[in-house]
């Protein structure tokens, strides 16, 4: 009888090679490759008012030029955010292979709750195919806006930074002083030489 875990290394190796095969399939053919990613954060101007800033990277990982690409992300409800500069939608005329398309936008939290914001939609054109390709951006983790958040303590923040950063601080003061020492002329040797001449 075969061992558990042999049984699970043979049917990982044959999974590994069926996805490298089959990604070899696909990088084989001359399309684009569409990958996004959502990424929001807070932004606390005062307490009860919050933005949201939201970027969206769009990536074209194939071989390919995408044409005529969209994006929309209409996953904010209109009754919790305005939208303060950008907008929802961008359109471009063309992304071309291993190029990167950002846009950016701020909307303002007018109601409090968590939200999670859906994952924004790409389309784009392919010169081979007549219908429009569809491709879909990474989801936000949720937010919670406008949250009662107590104040942090200005103290805990300098304690983690000299927790974070005190030792690299350290090495760089003494390798500093040690340069300035060797670099700079004693004053003492300075003053036996004028006495010789």
């Amino acid at each position: 009888m075969a061992d558990p875990i042999f049984k699970s290394l043979v049917a990982f190796a044959l999974f590994a090679s069926l996805l490298l095969c089959s990604s070899l399939a696909d990088a084989s053919s001359d399309v684009p490759f569409i990958l996004a990613h959502k990424k929001a954060t807070l932004n606390r101007l005062k307490p009860g008012a919050e933005r949201v800033s939201v970027t969206i990277d769009i990536y074209n990982q194939g071989t390919s030029t995408a044409y005529d690409v969209s994006l929309t992300d209409d996953s904010w409800p209109n009754d919790a955010f305005n939208v303060i500069s950008g907008s929802l939608s961008k359109t471009w005329e063309r992304l071309d292979a291993g190029g990167i398309l950002s846009h950016t936008f701020e909307l303002e939290a007018t109601q409090k709750g968590v939200y999670s914001g859906e994952p924004a939609v790409i389309k784009f054109r392919v010169p081979t195919k007549a219908a429009l390709q569809e491709a879909y951006s990474t989801p936000i983790l949720p937010l919670d806006v406008l949250a009662d958040r107590p104040p942090e303590n200005k103290l805990n923040f300098v304690k983690k930074l000299v927790a974070k950063y005190g030792s690299l601080v350290s090495v760089i003061t003494i390798v500093v002083l040690f340069v300035y020492l060797v670099a700079t002329p004693s004053k003492s040797g300075s003053k036996a030489s004028k006495k010789r001449r």
